[in-house]
């Protein structure tokens, strides 16, 4: 079983999107979190060790991610989709855009 843990700003549209959307994959586990002070689930240190892989939105969240949490990141994939904060809650071209960001990851 992969686990695949989902970041972004607030966890309010693209990271929670994604953990939707790949949740009912066989073989795979999601989450999701926010970087920010405010995001609606904030990241913890036990989502980082629980996750096998991290797809975070922008280049801003991997580097963010590396100066608050770098000693829980040893041995972790990190996979940056380049998806900026211009969708809503599945919209299907957010859908569409993870679909093919993220799954040549979870193979």
């Amino acid at each position: 079983m992969r686990r695949v843990l989902f970041l972004c700003s607030r966890n309010r549209l693209r990271s929670p999107t994604a953990e939707q959307v790949f949740a009912a994959m066989p073989g795979i586990e999601t989450d999701s979190a926010g970087l920010a002070p405010d995001a609606d689930c904030p990241l913890s240190a036990d989502q980082l060790d629980w996750a096998d892989v991290i797809c975070v939105m922008e280049k801003r969240h991997r580097m963010q991610l590396m100066r608050c949490f770098k000693r829980h990141l040893a041995g972790k994939k990190i996979v940056c989709l380049d998806i900026r904060d211009d969708y809503q809650f599945m919209q299907p071209e957010l859908v569409a855009l993870l679909e093919k960001r993220v799954t040549p990851h979870l193979r």
